[in-house]
């Protein structure tokens, strides 16, 4: 696996790849903050894969940038790899409940599933788990910390209470 860190106007992402896709992205805040890189990963901001998510974030941030075009290589359970599918499908700019993400990955009652599953997003961001809210359209947890949540909400003018 190839990475790179790439400074971000709410902090560092770590990122990596291979030949398959985009396996990792996250902020090297909030629980992701002590994880060190993996000693088999290699640094390698020349790779195509990562100069091209770079360049997607950047115009993210940006606002120059709603959806992102990127081969993706999550490593996940099914269950999770439906509950990712699903984030991907909620548009820029708004949100859903971890209710309405269970309902969409095909398990209405697996509410904590579900939850468990965003929670796992090897690949914030481009996968948003961001745009998932509670119930009552409350911010609840995210690995970057409930301020870089925020952020990228208020990045994207979704409505937050």
């Amino acid at each position: 696996m190839k990475y790179r860190i790439l400074a971000s106007p709410l902090g560092n992402l770590v990122l990596a790849g291979d030949r398959e896709g985009l396996g990792w992205l996250n902020f090297q805040l909030g629980r992701h903050a002590e994880e060190p890189i993996p000693e088999e990963w290699e640094e390698d901001e020349t790779f195509p894969l990562l100069r091209r998510a770079a360049e997607q974030l950047k115009a993210y941030f940006e606002g120059r940038r709603r959806t992102f075009s990127l081969p993706l290589a999550p490593a996940g359970t099914p269950f999770q790899r439906r509950v990712w599918a699903e984030l991907q499908r909620i548009p820029y700019g708004t949100t859903i409940s971890y209710s309405a993400l269970a309902k969409r990955a095909g398990k209405p009652r697996a509410i904590r599933a579900a939850g468990a599953a965003n929670g796992k997003n090897p690949i914030s961001i481009v996968i948003p788990c961001h745009r998932v809210v509670g119930k009552d359209g409350s911010l609840t947890g995210y690995g970057g910390g409930l301020e870089t949540k925020w952020a990228l909400l208020e990045l994207e003018g979704a409505h937050v209470v």
